[in-house]
C-alpha cells in the first residue's frame, strides 16, 4: 500500500492539515469500495510474523480461512478471526460447524468480543463472546468450541464491552435494544446492573473504568460499572462509528467518536483533545499497530474511501485540542469604560461608610426575617394554610374554577395525608360576598376520608355582577364541635366572561 502525500487529501485542504497537525497523511484512497463498520475492521499480526497489516479484505469466510491456514505456521486461533471483517451470516455458518450439542443450531450471532483466558499465560488462547438473538451471552472455549459460561439478557445484544480475566474475574457491558446496558459479573447469570439511557446507543467503548457510551440524542456519556453517570458531552452532529484510541507509549486511553458532518473527535473523559476533518463522513475507525508504525489511525468514509493517517511521534494530547498555554481568549483586551466622577465619589464614600453600609444591610436582613416569620405564624394560628399543621387532622385542600361564567364550576380536592388513621367528622363552609355570587351549597359533610385517597367536593357558582367584577370565596375545613377551622383556602374567583361579551 503506497504512501500518499497530504497534497493527494482532495477536499481537506490547508484548514485540515491545520487542525490535524498531531498527524501525518499516510494514504488517502477515495476509490478503495470498502463499506465496513469499527467491529469488523483492526490491526493483527495475523500471519504471526510481526508485521500488523489491516484485514479488510472483501473476501468469503471460506477464502479467508483456507488463506490463512495456508501461510500461518500454527492452528489459526479464534482470536484471529476478530480481526476478519465477517458478516454475521458467514460467522454464525462457522460456529455451527464448530460448536457442540449444547448450542442451538438456529443461533444467530448478534455481537462478538474476546476475553482474555490468564493474562499468567501469554500464549493463552482469548474466550469468545457471542451475543445471541436469544438475548444470550456465550463465552465459548476456543478450541472446543464448548460453552464456558451462558448469561441471560432482558434483550438482544448489540454492543459488547468485556474487562479482566476468565479464570479470575471479568465484567461484561452488554449494551442492547431495549436502550439500556446491562452490567453482568463472573459468577452471575443475569444481570447485576442497569443503565437506562434515553436513547438507543450508537457504540460502546470502555476507557480504564468508564462506560462511554454514544446515543441517537448526538451525545457522549460516561458511567460507572454500577450505573452511576458521571458526565455528558453534546456532539455537534450525529455519532456514526466509535472506537478506542489507545497510546501505550504515553499510557493514554482516549475515545475516538467519527460525525456525521465529517469529523473524529477524540475525547479523554469530556475533555476533547483533538478534532481530525475529513473529506467525507467516517463510518469506521481503527487505531494501533500497522506496520513499523505503533500509532496509526485507519478510517473508511461512507463512499467507500480508506484514509490512513499516522501520529507524530512528538505530539501531545492537550485538553481542548490546541497547542499549551493560555486560550486565546485571555489575551483579548476587555472594552472597560472610563471612570467617571460620579463613580470615583461613590467609591469613596463605599469605602468610607463600608461598616455602617454593611450594619444596615444586615439590620433590613433581619427585619425581613422576622416579618416572614410572623406572617408565617399567623397563617398557622388562623389556619390560613392550605394544609393542616397538626398532627391529630393531617389534611390538605386545594381547590379549581372551571368555567367562562357567569356560572362557574368549583371543585375542592380534600385529602387525608395520614399514613394509617382515617379522619371523620369534618365540615366544609364556603363564605363569600352574596352582592356578588350565589352558591346553591355553600355547606358541606365530608365523608370518611381514607389515608391516601382524594376527595372531590363539587359546587355551582352564580356571578351576579353584570360589570365583571370578582371577588375572594373563602373555603373553611371545620371540625364538629369546634369553632377555629383546621385548614382554609382563598379562591380568587375569574371574571365573568360570559357577562361581559353579552
Amino acid at each position: 500500500m503506497a504512501a500518499a502525500s497530504s497534497s493527494d487529501y482532495d477536499g481537506c485542504g490547508a484548514e485540515s492539515n491545520e487542525a490535524s497537525s498531531k498527524w501525518l497523511d499516510a494514504h488517502y484512497d477515495p476509490m478503495a469500495n470498502i463499506h465496513t463498520f469499527s467491529a469488523c475492521l483492526a490491526l493483527a499480526d495475523v500471519h504471526g510474523d510481526g508485521e500488523y497489516k489491516d484485514r479488510i479484505d472483501p473476501l468469503t469466510l471460506k477464502e479467508m480461512l483456507e488463506s490463512i491456514r495456508e501461510t500461518a505456521e500454527e492452528p489459526l486461533s479464534v482470536q484471529s478471526l476478530r480481526f476478519l471483517q465477517l458478516e454475521l451470516s458467514e460467522m454464525e455458518a462457522f460456529v455451527n460447524q464448530h460448536k457442540s450439542n449444547s448450542i442451538k443450531r438456529q443461533t444467530v450471532i448478534t455481537t462478538m468480543t474476546t476475553l482474555k483466558k490468564n493474562l499468567a499465560d501469554e500464549d493463552a488462547v482469548s474466550c469468545l463472546v457471542l451475543g445471541t438473538e436469544n438475548k444470550e451471552l456465550l463465552v465459548l472455549d476456543p478450541e472446543a468450541f464448548t460453552i464456558l459460561a451462558k448469561m441471560s439478557l432482558p434483550s438482544v445484544p448489540v454492543f459488547l464491552e468485556v474487562s479482566g480475566q476468565f479464570d479470575v474475574e471479568f465484567r461484561l457491558a452488554a449494551a442492547c435494544r431495549n436502550g439500556n446496558i446491562y452490567i453482568l459479573r463472573r459468577d452471575s447469570k443475569h444481570p447485576k446492573y442497569c443503565i437506562e439511557l434515553s436513547a438507543q446507543p450508537v457504540g460502546l467503548i470502555r476507557v480504564h473504568k468508564v462506560l462511554v457510551v454514544g446515543s441517537t440524542q448526538d451525545s457522549l456519556h460516561g458511567f460507572t460499572h454500577k450505573g452511576k453517570k458521571l458526565w455528558t458531552v453534546q456532539m455537534p452532529a450525529a455519532i456514526l462509528t466509535m472506537n478506542l484510541l489507545e497510546q501505550h507509549s504515553r499510557g493514554l486511553q482516549a475515545v475516538m467518536a467519527g460525525l456525521a458532518n465529517g469529523e473524529v473527535r477524540i475525547y479523554r473523559d469530556k475533555a476533547l483533545l483533538n478534532v481530525i476533518h475529513t473529506p467525507d463522513a467516517v463510518t469506521s475507525l481503527c487505531f494501533g499497530r500497522y506496520g513499523r508504525e505503533d500509532n496509526t489511525l485507519i478510517m473508511t468514509t461512507r463512499g467507500g474511501g480508506l484514509i490512513i493517517k499516522i501520529l507524530k511521534r512528538t505530539a501531545l494530547f492537550v485538553e481542548g485540542g490546541s497547542e499549551v498555554g493560555p486560550p486565546p481568549a485571555q489575551a483579548m483586551k476587555l472594552n472597560v469604560p472610563r471612570k467617571t466622577r460620579l463613580y470615583v465619589d461613590q467609591t469613596l464614600r463605599e469605602r468610607e461608610a463600608g461598616t455602617a453600609m454593611h450594619r444596615a444591610f444586615q439590620t433590613d436582613l433581619y427585619l425581613l426575617r422576622l416579618r416572614a416569620a410572623r406572617a408565617y405564624l399567623q397563617a398557622l394560628e388562623s389556619s390560613l394554610s392550605p394544609v393542616s399543621a397538626t398532627a391529630r387532622e393531617p389534611l390538605k385542600l386545594h381547590a379549581v374554577v372551571q368555567g367562562l361564567g357567569p356560572t362557574f364550576k368549583l371543585t375542592l380536592h380534600l385529602q387525608n395525608t395520614s399514613t394509617a388513621r382515617p379522619v371523620l367528622g369534618l365540615l366544609v363552609c364556603c363564605l363569600y360576598n352574596e352582592a356578588l355570587y350565589s352558591l346553591p351549597r355553600a355547606f358541606f359533610k365530608v365523608p370518611l376520608l381514607v389515608p391516601g385517597l382524594n376527595y372531590p367536593l363539587e359546587t355551582f357558582v352564580e356571578s351576579l355582577s353584570n360589570k365583571g367584577i370578582s371577588d375572594i370565596i373563602k373555603v373553611l375545613v371545620l371540625r364538629e364541635g369546634q369553632s377555629a377551622p383546621l385548614l382554609s383556602a382563598h379562591v380568587n374567583m375569574p371574571g365573568s366572561e360570559g357577562l361581559a361579551a353579552a
